[in-house]
């Protein structure tokens, strides 16, 4: 490897850790903008009506040159279906979610997806579930079990439900990523996300005009708004801008390892922006959760 090569790896590396920080920084936001009283749906729509026009930016920027083939039938079929899957159902039960759990929770539930993507995978796909694998899976699960428990033990709210809303997220989305990695490889990383997002967005301004009266949008606190608008630059366009080019320089394993910065950086927002305190028990619980998920995202040992 020259050294060209290895800064650009270097550079992917911390994009791909940036992206990371940036998207763990979501569930912080969201229990900031839910101390307005703005309800799940009215601040998941704030979101996408923000992103929406970024997504079009960047979705005609990927589209762009003379080699990017337009998408087949079954192509378009698979982003409104995964797009629906995956930024829309998705992130609406990890909103609903975020209503009762901190953010270190949630974060740390999402963060099963590998865990998901290898069980799915397994159950629809043929895929072999390795002793490692179930090392992993393992490992996670005891990560979760303890801090779920020392949350249950200690925060208000319904922890169970949370918990549950977020688990169902981070299934759908473990969903979504498997089929997004069949169509990637055609698409392009950043070509499907944007299309995907545009799909979400209708879906997600489509719920609100169905379940809530338009006034709502104009009778919110100033501060939803800006939080909402920061939400989408920050951790929702930003990220995907950032992973799908440190993804292109490092390779998806390899970005999945480092973006495991994310649950971690979560805890410290967390606790320097919402007060949440950082516990031994959920230092401990992070840990098993991270070692876990780097163990089943490491590549096979060629033998």
């Amino acid at each position: 490897m020259d050294r060209g090569e290895r800064q650009s790896r270097l550079v992917g590396a911390l994009l791909v850790a940036l992206g990371a920080v940036a998207f763990s920084g979501k569930g912080v936001i969201i229990k900031l903008a839910y101390r307005y009283g703005v309800d799940p749906i009215t601040l998941l729509a704030f979101r996408m009506l923000f992103s929406a026009p970024l997504f079009l930016v960047l979705g005609w920027w990927a589209s762009r040159g003379k080699d990017v083939e337009p998408l087949s039938f079954a192509d378009r079929r698979a982003v409104v279906i995964l797009g629906l899957i995956g930024y829309y159902l998705a992130s609406y039960f990890d909103f609903l979610g975020l209503q009762h759990i901190t953010v270190a929770l949630e974060r740390l539930l999402l963060f099963l997806n590998p865990v998901f993507v290898v069980l799915i995978s397994a159950a629809l796909f043929g895929r072999r579930i390795t002793k490692r694998d179930l090392f992993a899976i393992t490992l996670s699960y005891l990560g979760i079990f303890a801090v779920f428990a020392n949350d249950l033990a200690t925060q208000p709210g319904n922890v169970v439900l949370g918990s549950f809303w977020v688990l169902l997220s981070a299934l759908f989305y473990a969903a979504y990523l498997i089929g997004g990695g069949r169509l990637v490889g055609r698409v392009g990383s950043l070509r499907f996300a944007s299309y995907a997002g545009i799909v979400s967005s209708v879906a997600v301004v489509t719920h609100f005009f169905v379940t809530r009266d338009a006034a709502v949008l104009l009778a919110q606190a100033a501060p939803v708004y800006g939080l909402a608008l920061l939400m989408a630059l920050v951790s929702t366009v930003l990220p995907i801008v950032l992973t799908s080019e440190g993804i292109r320089r490092i390779g998806a394993s390899h970005a999945s390892i480092v973006g495991s910065v994310g649950p971690v950086a979560t805890i410290f927002l967390g606790a320097a922006f919402l007060g949440e305190a950082i516990t031994a028990i959920q230092v401990l619980g992070a840990a098993l959760v991270l070692a876990g998920v780097v163990s089943v995202s490491l590549p096979p040992r060629v033998k």
